[in-house]
């Protein structure tokens, strides 16, 4: 390669080749559907919301990086659906893995991840998101932090791990939906498995089904020996 060979190189690629950059941070790359981010805490379709304050993934975060506490929902003016709700949620960003644990261990899928992760903080106070912080408005979106930058739609698919029927699960429970509406969305829609080993989502129809419970049902009887 001559003197000027590898100038060659770099303007055949600048001026003729596929372009493989993007204006960040205008603009930015898709991510994965079930891409670890910010988390969310998530309400109903009637505004209440799920978080029960079981503690439960406060429980199983291998980081500890999550407080909660439950209190008793008041009679006249209940905050979530069951007899206790999270009277304080915070979360440690200082010391989130974003492993996920939380997500599969909340039994009502109040705590969910976005697809955001570029924001950057300037002191220990913003690093330790509350609940007003993490509860979505009124519309189900994410609430926007100063120190956060949002491009997009990286809240929209904030439940995406809780719907996923995983491929390398049982196929009975494809296309299934086990999980319960949402503020600003409604009932997604499940995905199913595609020919071609990709997903694909199907309409919502119908409640809720007992899906995790029929499993659990099954693994008991295999474990006394019936069928």
């Amino acid at each position: 390669m001559g003197r000027w060979g590898g100038f060659a190189v770099t303007l055949r690629q600048a001026l003729f080749g596929p372009r493989v950059t993007t204006e960040y941070p205008e603009a930015k790359r898709p991510k994965p559907t079930r891409f670890h981010g910010r988390h969310i805490l998530n309400r109903y379709e009637d505004g209440m919301e799920k978080c029960i304050g079981c503690e439960l993934c406060a429980g199983v975060c291998p980081a500890q990086c999550i407080y909660v506490r439950g209190a008793d929902n008041p009679p006249d003016a209940p905050v979530s659906p069951g007899e206790r709700y999270g009277f304080v949620y915070e979360i440690n960003y200082l010391r989130c893995i974003h492993c996920d644990l939380c997500v599969e261990a909340c039994p009502t899928e109040a705590i969910t991840e976005t697809k955001l992760f570029e924001f950057s903080f300037t002191s220990r106070r913003d690093a330790i998101y509350t609940k007003n912080e993490l509860l979505v408005d009124d519309s189900g979106r994410a609430r926007r932090m100063p120190w956060e930058h949002w491009v997009g739609d990286e809240d929209e698919q904030s439940s995406a791990w809780v719907r996923a029927t995983a491929s390398n699960g049982e196929d009975a429970y494809g296309g299934r939906v086990a999980w319960s509406p949402e503020l600003g969305f409604g009932l997604r829609a499940p995905e199913a498995a595609s020919t071609d080993g990709a997903t694909s989502g199907t309409q919502a129809t119908g409640p809720s089904n007992p899906a995790p419970m029929e499993r659990v049902g099954r693994r008991a009887k295999a474990k006394r020996g019936e069928r």
